[in-house]
């Protein structure tokens, strides 16, 4: 069956001046197409072949000889996931039930986005910062490397990449800058609103 790369939503210079053409090229092109090509390969022949990608992620999750399957598996669903959550003219605040829903559980939209900024500037090394849905109640979490909330039975709402790969050649060691430009400049609010509604 395998898992197809998907293009991106927008294009290659949509989001400048907060990324780059080049970083979407490479950070597209190059990292997320390598996970796609090694994930397709690894199921390749093999029972998790009819399976989605989702349930691979979950399947394979807590198994360390599978680890490399799981790598590739959730950075191929976390990028594709990633560029969705960014839009041209995006960032701001959202508004209607998820604006609500931020506010009730955070007690504010500051305090999301406080929540947000520390968990994606305290994340050592390589990862993401995510807002999942956990029983029903919004949280901000982190995970490192390739981790993805759904193995932990949280959906997935929104999530930034802090890979340096994902903002070096625009913002150098500077991940407080990306961070905040990537709450202010780039959020989807739709796709995460739509991601709470489906849930």
């Amino acid at each position: 069956m395998g898992y197809e790369l998907p293009s991106l939503p927008y294009d290659y210079t949509a989001l400048e001046p907060h990324i780059s053409k080049s970083t979407l090229e490479f950070h597209h092109d190059k990292h997320h197409a390598s996970y796609v090509s090694k994930y397709n390969d690894a199921v390749a022949g093999t029972d998790m072949d009819s399976k989605s990608i989702e349930d691979v992620i979950k399947a394979v999750a807590a198994d360390p000889a599978k680890a490399g399957l799981f790598n590739n598996a959730a950075q191929a669903w976390n990028h594709s996931f990633y560029w969705n959550c960014m839009k041209p003219g995006g960032g701001g605040q959202p508004t209607g039930a998820l604006a609500d829903k931020i506010n009730a559980d955070f007690g504010s939209f500051d305090k999301f986005v406080e929540a947000f900024k520390t968990a994606g500037g305290t994340q050592f090394g390589s990862g993401w910062a995510w807002l999942v849905l956990d029983n029903g109640t919004l949280k901000v979490t982190k995970t490192g490397n390739a981790g993805n909330p759904m193995t932990e039975g949280q959906t997935p709402l929104l999530t930034m990449d802090v890979w340096e790969h994902a903002y070096y050649l625009d913002y150098q060691n500077r991940r407080p800058d990306y961070i905040n430009t990537f709450l202010t400049s780039l959020v989807n609010w739709d796709f995460v609103a739509a991601n709470l509604a489906a849930a």
